[in-house]
């Protein structure tokens, strides 16, 4: 049972782990192609982002924990304070530039992809078909996932190559760590804890969709931007809905 469990979570995190990379890939092997369509991948991804966040993260980590508001706040004002230690001091000290923009928001998608790895642990530890429902749920996220993470370590003034092998590292393969690291242990976590982090995860993500991707959508100032955010929302909401 156990080889079979951990053979199911595997797939379904190296499937999320592959979908992530495509998407650093496609956005990382045509640059004129990112330049000029960031700004929608952006708002489609904050749209995504920001919908699972309220629609299902959130409620879900409620169910889990009732103290999840305070952890949500807590997500959502470390990220915030994280930003600003990093541009008061560190990137004021040593002038680097805007890497903070790039910086901050991977490691809050890390920490969401490590997390869907343990939340893949849990729900294939349910049931096989739990865990099917949970892959048809989540997968959809990873491409737009990975392109954004990409484009803001770019933005942020790193290299192609270091956007890519970053967001590689934060957003694709810490879905498999989350997976490895949890399984073991996974009988022993109360759903409370799995809460905790849950409402944490959704702050950080609510913060990078509303702090960071939409205030450089605008700036962009792109024409059609708006759509690509309604997309992101009504695809998120489709498959929210589709799970119900």
């Amino acid at each position: 049972m156990f080889v079979n469990g951990f053979a199911a979570v595997m797939l379904a995190s190296l499937l999320a782990c592959a979908v992530t990379t495509i998407g650093i890939y496609i956005i990382s092997k045509y640059e004129r192609l990112g330049k000029e369509y960031s700004a929608y991948f952006m708002s489609f991804a904050a749209g995504v982002l920001i919908s699972v966040s309220f629609m299902h993260i959130i409620p879900k980590s409620f169910e889990m924990n009732g103290s999840a508001p305070v952890f949500l706040l807590m997500g959502f004002l470390g990220i915030y304070l994280s930003n600003r230690f990093l541009n008061l001091h560190i990137c004021h000290e040593y002038e680097c530039a805007d890497y903070s923009i790039g910086i901050i928001p991977a490691l809050g998608i890390g920490f969401h992809s490590f997390i869907d790895g343990v939340i893949y642990s849990v729900a294939f530890n349910v049931s096989i078909f739990t865990g099917v429902l949970a892959i048809i749920g989540m997968v959809f996220h990873e491409f737009p996932e990975g392109i954004v993470t990409f484009v803001l370590l770019e933005r942020g003034g790193f290299s192609r190559k270091k956007s890519a092998i970053y967001a590689f590292l934060a957003a694709a393969i810490s879905t498999p760590l989350g997976a490895v690291v949890s399984y073991p242990f996974i009988s022993n976590i109360e759903q409370s804890t799995l809460g905790v982090l849950l409402a944490i995860s959704a702050g950080a993500l609510v913060y990078v969709g509303a702090s960071h991707l939409l205030p450089a959508v605008e700036k962009e100032n792109k024409k059609h931007s708006i759509f690509a955010l309604a997309a992101g929302v009504l695809v998120a909401v489709f498959i929210i809905m589709s799970k119900s």
